[in-house]
């Protein structure tokens, strides 16, 4: 017994390699108008996608890197005013608390100088009413030496005419 295969594969018979090349080639015909241009289509439609998707990404990445470079310097942009800005707070802080302490001198001074003043009233006055009371004593005591009766006004004024002599000498 031979296999019915075998037989089949060693002989060529001509009507079936016409069948077989007709009905190849008519799929082939049918699969290039039907099949090929929608798959190349959709094949080169993706393609293009990718392209695109791959091209926007570049982009993307270019953006994201001039972002961060601008945004780099935006920062360095802002460290140097913070700097800036606290540096003249420094400074601003310096000069009020010159400012402070000079107008607390000033008015230290100003209340010595008023001070100095008041004393200096307070001793003309005190002088005033010594001179005053001196005078009084005085007469007092001429009027109990001589025993006699003065009048009370000529020799105050004799008096303040004297110590008036006393204090130009």
């Amino acid at each position: 017994m031979t296999p019915v295969f075998a037989n089949s594969l060693v002989n060529v018979d001509p009507g079936l390699f016409i069948w077989t090349a007709v009905v190849f080639f008519g799929f082939l015909l049918i699969l290039g108008r039907f099949v090929w241009k929608p798959l190349l289509a959709s094949l080169s439609e993706r393609e293009s996608s990718i392209r695109g998707s791959l091209e926007a990404a570049e982009q993307a990445m270019k953006n994201a890197e001039e972002i961060r470079k601008n945004n780099d310097a935006a920062l360095r942009e802002a460290e140097a005013l913070a700097l800036k800005l606290r540096r003249e707070a420094v400074e601003e802080a310096e000069r009020v608390r010159a400012e402070r302490i000079e107008k607390a001198k000033s008015e230290a001074d100003e209340l010595l100088a008023k001070a100095k003043q008041t004393i200096e009233t307070e001793k003309k006055r005190a002088l005033d009413e010594l001179r005053q009371e001196v005078a009084d004593l005085a007469i007092q005591a001429a009027g109990k030496i001589l025993h006699a009766e003065l009048d009370a006004e000529k020799n105050r004024k004799l008096v303040d005419r004297f110590l008036q002599d006393l204090n130009r000498n």
